[in-house]
Formats: structure tokens, sequence, C-alpha cells
């Protein structure tokens, strides 16, 4: 059984007893990063927005879900690859974009790539990455990219990084929808971390010199706060790479979606650190995914910490998921080896629950209990 504690386990090494942290789950990975990042480091990447109601809900929401197992179903043969905007990975998991990587490591998200690629699933770059995104391209040039894009103020420098990112083989941007205005994270004002000068942002590097880079790396404001539905039109006619948009929780927000003609949805409440008290995103999931009527993929970020999590978000509809707590915390324990580790164990768990499940995604759910 998992208690969220690292094990110490003793082995001997050329004469010498040396202790080793065995990580068997990915709340041990947690445990590692919450013991050993700098606390500052470890409140930002830990935040939620206001009382943490949606962010601990994420987790907890999972924990009321409940499998209809099917038994005799002759689970020698299994298969976890699958596909997502046509382009197979290894598992239905991907990486969800976080900035900052380089405060968990000292490469960042060139590990990052690196482990997505040598795990053949789906990376998604953050606007706010510590290392630019042809540093990222560079790292693991074979690597299957996506791209998180935040729209500026300053309209002239978000073209251009979408140019940057098509030309360098990024295969899909991903719109996030739900930031007109960073969400109140009380620890990060406490340690007044959005203003710290170890914020760099690579990919506006020179752009904003002379400015009080007062909100994650940028000046203050400069998200652009006006975006709509119609600048999915204005982003299409900047590139032919597909467009997901990211931060859907409703069934309305999903048809004008659809209807605006992007490729993908990721149901995400940026892990619940933006609206406290939106739903957690497993619990919206059958919405959005009926609301599509299968006419665009659908994702799911925000609460996954199993391989049964994995399967019960495919189960209610999602073509895929993708972690980011997880993955900070797998850099924090060895880099680019500790997200591999992370990422294996999901795997391997998925696989683990698809067969105990007895395979079969569409009736596997009894679904939910009663909240209270």
């Amino acid at each position: 059984m998992c208690t969220g504690r690292p094990v110490l386990v003793s082995q001997a090494a050329r004469g010498l007893q040396c202790a080793e942290m065995v990580l068997v789950c990915l709340s041990d990975f947690e445990a590692y990063a919450k013991e050993h990042l700098p606390k500052a480091t470890w409140d930002f990447f830990a935040a939620g927005a206001d009382e943490c109601g949606t962010r601990d809900d994420n987790v907890m929401a999972y924990k009321r879900i409940r499998f209809r197992p099917r038994m005799l179903r002759d689970m020698s043969k299994m298969d976890t690859k699958t596909t997502i905007l046509g382009t197979e990975i290894s598992f239905p998991v991907g990486i969800a974009p976080t900035g900052f990587h380089k405060l968990a490591w000292p490469s960042g998200e060139l590990s990052t790539a690196r482990a997505a690629e040598a795990m053949n699933t789906c990376y998604i770059a953050s606007t706010y990455s510590s290392c630019s995104v042809e540093e990222i391209a560079a790292a693991a040039p074979a690597g299957f990219r996506w791209f998180q894009l935040y729209v500026l103020q300053k309209r002239n420098l978000t073209e251009q990084l979408v140019k940057r990112v098509e030309a360098l083989g990024f295969q899909a941007l991903v719109l996030t929808a739900d930031l007109p205005y960073p969400g109140k994270r009380r620890d990060d004002i406490r340690n007044n971390f959005s203003s710290s000068a170890s914020l760099p942002l690579k990919n506006f590097e020179g752009s904003f010199e002379g400015e009080s880079n007062t909100e994650y790396g940028l000046p203050a404001g400069s998200i652009d706060c006006s975006l709509n539905w119609n600048d999915i039109y204005w982003l299409r006619s900047l590139t032919h790479l597909p467009i997901i948009i990211k931060g859907i929780l409703t069934k309305e927000d999903a048809e004008l979606a659809v209807k605006h003609g992007v490729e993908g949805i990721i149901v995400s409440n940026h892990g619940g650190r933006q609206l406290d008290g939106a739903p957690a995103t497993i619990d919206a999931l059958a919405e959005i995914v009926s609301a599509v009527e299968g006419k665009v993929e659908v994702y799911l970020d925000g609460g996954i910490r199993t391989g049964g999590d994995v399967l019960k978000a495919l189960a209610l509809g999602a073509k895929c998921v993708f972690i980011g707590r997880p993955a900070l915390w797998g850099l924090a324990y060895k880099g680019e080896e500790g997200l591999q580790e992370v990422l294996k164990i999901l795997r391997d768990e998925f696989r683990l629950s698809m067969a105990l499940a007895g395979k079969h995604f569409s009736p596997l759910l009894l679904g939910m209990s009663p909240l209270l």
C-alpha cells in the first residue's frame, strides 16, 4: 500500500552501506520534492487559488468513482498505445504545460523534452518556459511537442512566437483560455514569488528590457485580458498548426470551441490555480465529451495521480490525459531520469488497471457516489 512517504532501504555498495530512496508511487515523488525543493519554489508549484478547494477536489474526485470490473476477458495481450491528432504515443499520458522547470532541475525543460521523447509521448511546452523553444526543440529533435500559448497585449510578440514554434516543428498550438488575469495564489503573495528575479522567460528574452517584471517574469498586465472567441480566427490566420483550447469546463464553451473550428479541447481548471470553486476536471469531462459529439478530440489534465485515474478518465471519454505537478516532482527527484520514472509508474499502473478491470473502457464505470 502506498503511504505517500518514500521508503528507505539499505544497500551494500563496494562494502559500504548506503541508503537509497525507493519511490513506488507518485505521492512518493511529491513527498521527495516537498522535502528537497526551496519552500518558495514548492509553494509555487503546489499553489492553488484562494482556499485551494478546486485544486484538492481535482484529486479527491477520482476517489468517488468506482469501476465495474469484468472477469475472464483474456488479458494475455494488451496494448496501451493511442493516437492524438493522428500521432501515435506509447500510452495515453502526456506532459501538461507548466512554467519554470529550471526551478525543479538545473536543465529544466531540456530534461522534460528528453524524457517525453524517451517515453514516446507528448510534451506541451509552456509560454512560461525557463528554456527557449529553440533550446527545447534542439534537446529532443525527434520528440512529439505541442506549444501552450498565452496571448500577450503586445500581439506582435505572440505572432513572432507562433511563427517560431511552427518553424521548429511543434505540432499543435494549445491556447490557454482561463487566464485573463492570474488567480490569487496566497503563498506566492506571502513569498513575493511572482516578483522574483529568478524567473527568466527565455521565450521573451530582451523583449521587456527596462520594464518591471513583477508578474511571473513579465510586466504586470502583459496577458491580453480582451481575448475572446473571435481571436481563434486571428490565431488561425497566423499558422497552419492545429489549435487546441485549454481551460474548458462547460458544455456551452465546448460547443463554442467546436463552432470556432478548434481541433481539440483540454478539460482543465489550471490545476485549481485560477477560479476556486470551479468543478474538478474529471467531474466536468462527461458533459464536454457529450457536447462535442466526437467532432474534436477531448483531453484532460488535473488530479491524475495513479494509472487507475488515467483509466477512469479514458472511460469517461478522454482521449489522453496530461500531468502537470507530478512531472515537476519527477524533475525535482532526478531530472530526466526522475520524470521517466514517474511516467513509467503511470504506464505500468495503467496497464495493470486495464488488466484487472477487464480492459474495456465504455462499460467500466458505475458512476460517482453522492458528493455528501
